[in-house]
């Protein structure tokens, strides 16, 4: 017997206003906890909630909790974030085929070098690399079409 839940109860909308402060958690945490090649203090949940601002957020909830987000920045069809609390649970899917559903155009994302765990999602998913950079964190960037 499985330890996750069946995927299919994972719900996806967009974030409700008073919820933006448990997203901002979520992103902060996953963050802390999995990019550790980075000082902790480099992400915040402020960052979080200023970029919202301009960005189209999605929870994922299960079981009446919130258990993931994602941030689409529209214009680009570009999606600047996805963190989940718990992996494994068919969440961090169900995200991405919700923000790809809103999307105007073909999705596309920067994933950081160092974090070859989510790249490795991401190429399941159908993305591959279009480019590479470097901003201070090497990075690439990823795309379906």
């Amino acid at each position: 017997m499985s330890t996750f839940p069946d995927p299919a109860r994972v719900q996806v909308r967009r974030v409700r206003p008073e919820e933006l402060p448990i997203a901002a958690a979520i992103y902060q945490k996953v963050l802390r906890g999995t990019f550790t090649w980075l000082p902790a203090g480099r992400h915040n949940a402020q960052v979080f909630l200023r970029d919202a601002v301009d960005e189209d957020v999605y929870v994922a909830v299960l079981d009446h909790r919130i258990e993931g987000v994602a941030a689409l920045y529209r214009p680009d069809s570009f999606l600047h974030s996805l963190y989940v609390a718990r992996r494994g649970a068919g969440i961090g899917k169900a995200l991405l085929d919700h923000a790809a559903g809103e999307a105007p155009g073909p999705l596309s994302l920067k994933c950081q070098t160092a974090n070859t765990r989510a790249q490795a999602f991401y190429r399941r998913e159908g993305f591959g690399i279009t480019d590479q950079g470097d901003d201070g964190v090497p990075w690439v960037r990823m795309a379906r079409y």
